[in-house]
């Protein structure tokens, strides 16, 4: 197998797909090398991605105590509840701008690993809310503790206010227990479903107590709703705390199995190899969840390259747009239309489909969503405008008024939308300026495409121009990005 093969199966399953800047080097460099680079460019603390401020914080700012905060409230309930309504107003236009930060950050940003990691426990840790401001902040926690321990990412993640809002831990108080916020951290964040009791979630629940949020500072404990009597929890007895809680699922080997396997299906191989993820899972454990040594052990191992896992993993949507958008430097006329593409392909950032995230593989192809990524890079190249039949969302249409209602599905019936406004060519033509005319359509085909076999150029050329050289680049790149073999990595 070609160094390049290997490199660009490194590149599209720790990031998202080679850089045109990175094409002409990926036939000398070793494997070995190359994931050093990609662990050397991950390091350093993420530039946090501001689209809101809090604006309740400012609100409160310089009232110190329960009891002047309880009278502020008291007196100043109109401002409240006119900062609440311009915080809702705002932020469903804050979120496609945090949405758009984050998809550039995927596509330009030298640390892949770090983007691609984080992409992976935006849809772990998946989180509805619509607050831009708590997304943000979230969103936030996820990039900065990405590569590091796990056990200190499921604790902040755990009392971020997202999360708590999500999962409704806000209404978990003693003697009157919630216990969906328990049962999430156990079923989908650490043990998976199987592994625990309902008397453990019952517990959990009573332990979780008090874990709340305020306006200014974020993640706040009130002790007075704290239920502080003795747990009995997964076989263990006291007067357990929600971080008691975590730290005894973190102690269980299970959950070092739970995310080894969730990880290699996102990262490998939809179907987990037991053989492997138990090796894997016990380094992990006994790494103390550190996440550089789990993902070491994946990309710098023999069978990573094996050809069963080469070319046959689905790029989600987002995985797909941003690929293209780092193999050719787009700039979008109106960014929006990115977001209308990741709601008609099934996968909108912030906004999962339910607590468990996106289920990704054959999930991701139907027969209506695989003609439009068939048609999506012809779409940006054209500059025309399109139509594509939307679909609804009963979550974000919460709240409307009857007359938005009545407007918003007009506009879901057909969305029109600008295409692209400009792809770079110029970096693309002179990567292949001593390319010969002749080897032009396999070197292309070769960078674009991970499959075993790629489509012939008697199936492609028929629909390329041929005007010139460079028209002739141009338009093979749109139309082997609109094969069926280009949606897998």
């Amino acid at each position: 197998m070609s160094n390049r093969k290997r490199n660009q199966h490194l590149l599209w399953r720790s990031g998202f797909g080679p850089g045109m800047q990175q094409i002409q080097s990926l036939d000398q460099i070793h494997s070995v090398d190359l994931w050093k680079g990609i662990l050397q460019n991950a390091g350093g603390e993420p530039k946090k991605l501001v689209v809101a401020e809090n604006r309740l914080q400012n609100l409160f700012e310089g009232i110190e105590g329960e009891d002047a905060m309880r009278q502020f409230q008291k007196e100043n309930k109109a401002a409240i509840a006119e900062q609440v309504k311009l915080m809702r107003q705002s932020s469903r236009e804050d979120l496609k701008k945090l949405n758009h930060l984050w998809l550039d950050e995927m596509v330009h940003s030298p640390a892949q690993l770090r983007e691609k990691v984080s992409f992976f426990w935006h849809g772990h840790f998946a989180c509805r809310v619509f607050s831009a401001h708590q997304q943000q902040e979230l969103l936030h926690v996820i990039r900065t503790h990405a590569l590091g321990n796990f056990g200190e990412l499921l604790r902040a993640v755990s009392k971020s206010p997202a999360m708590l809002a999500f999962l409704n831990n806000q209404q978990n108080r003693k003697k009157s227990p919630n216990e969906n916020f328990a049962r999430e951290v156990m079923e989908l964040f650490t043990l998976g479903r199987g592994h625990y009791t309902e008397w453990d979630v019952k517990e959990a629940a009573r332990a979780f107590t008090g874990w709340s949020y305020d306006s200014r500072s974020g993640f706040v404990f009130k002790q007075q709703t704290h239920d502080d009597g003795v747990k009995k929890f997964m076989g263990r007895t006291g007067r357990f705390t929600g971080d008691d809680i975590i730290n005894i699922l973190l102690e269980q080997k299970q959950t070092a199995r739970f995310i080894t396997e969730k990880i290699f299906r996102f990262f490998v191989h939809e179907n987990a190899d037991p053989k492997i993820t138990a090796i894997l899972a016990d380094e992990f454990f006994k790494s103390g969840y550190e996440m550089k040594v789990l993902l070491h052990s994946i990309f710098s191992s023999d069978w990573f390259y094996d050809n069963r896992y080469m070319g046959n993993r689905i790029k989600s949507p987002v995985e797909f747009m941003a690929g293209i958008r780092r193999f050719v430097p787009i700039q979008l006329d109106n960014p929006n239309s990115s977001l209308v593409f990741q709601q008609v392909l099934g996968q909108v950032l912030f906004l999962p489909p339910n607590v468990a995230g996106w289920p990704g593989g054959k999930s991701w192809i139907d027969s209506s969503s695989l003609m439009v990524r068939l048609q999506l890079p012809r779409i940006w190249a054209s500059k025309e405008d399109f139509r594509l039949q939307m679909k609804g969302d009963d979550d974000v249409d919460m709240g409307r008024s009857p007359e938005e209602m009545q407007a918003a599905r007009r506009a879901k019936n057909f969305i029109t939308r600008a295409g692209a406004a400009d792809w770079n060519w110029e970096p693309v033509w002179k990567n292949y300026v001593d390319v010969s005319r002749e080897r032009l359509y396999e070197e292309i085909a070769a960078h674009l495409l991970q499959t075993k076999s790629a489509p012939g150029r008697q199936v492609v050329e028929p629909f390329v121009d041929k005007s010139s050289r460079e028209h002739y680049i141009s338009s093979t790149i749109v139309q082997l990005m609109s094969t069926p073999e280009y949606q897998v990595c």
